[in-house]
């Protein structure tokens, strides 16, 4: 049934979570919004356009809501460089690609930063496609994204990979497995309550299982309404 491999990248394929908690941490500031660092961090894996109404409400989001945006991806711009490839991420792709599977990464990352993160770790000539935030208008627990993310190669059965309960919640609404990383610093229990079917704590651990997890994926469907 295995036709594709979709990959979250941001905590998944890269360890940028903490970049991430410090940019929208000073972001929010900026405008005099002080939100305690831990729930921050419970929100990513949201695009922006979901995490400011989550974390600030509507009235943040009316008023300030794409300056943070903005303000946000400046933070960021200046703690790239300390962003690494998720220990055997490299690796793991590689290996997904020799299946003869394709490989998507599902992320709504700027396009600069999306471009950065496919050279770290390699998938460049590996990846058959990615998205960025400029291919969708709704962002994760939004199935959109891989929606999207399964129309660039016409995918047929899926299984896909995270690291947050929002990339769960989105693969549910389109029918398909989660398989996750607890990388993003949600607990077994609460990926598996937001819909993961199998919980891992690297990324070495899922390569090793690898036959049986693609063997997870099932027929693509449109999402639910």
């Amino acid at each position: 049934m295995t036709d594709c491999a979709v990959f979250d990248v941001d905590g998944t394929l890269v360890d940028s979570n903490y970049q991430h908690v410090l940019a929208w941490y000073r972001a929010f500031r900026a405008y005099d919004v002080v939100l305690p660092l831990w729930q921050i961090h419970r929100h990513l894996g949201m695009g922006g356009d979901q995490l400011v109404p989550s974390l600030a409400g509507e009235a943040v989001e009316a008023e300030h809501g794409d300056d943070l945006r903005d303000r946000w991806k400046k933070e960021f711009d200046g703690l790239i460089e300390e962003v690494a490839p998720t220990p055997g991420a490299i690796e793991l792709l590689r290996a997904v690609k020799q299946k003869g599977v394709r490989l998507v990464l599902a992320t709504s990352g700027k396009p600069d930063h999306v471009e950065r993160f496919v050279d770290l770790v390699e998938a460049r000539d590996v990846a058959d496609a990615w998205t960025t935030s400029e291919d969708v208008e709704n962002t994760k627990p939004a199935p959109d994204l891989l929606a999207v993310a399964l129309g660039k190669v016409d995918a047929t059965g899926a299984v896909t990979f995270g690291d947050a309960t929002w990339d769960c919640i989105a693969a549910r609404r389109l029918g398909l497995p989660a398989v996750t990383l607890r990388t993003g610093g949600f607990g077994a229990d609460e990926l598996r309550g937001a819909g993961a079917v199998e919980v891992y704590d690297t990324l070495e651990d899922i390569r090793s299982d690898l036959d049986r997890l693609l063997a997870l994926a099932v027929p693509v469907r449109a999402p639910a309404s």
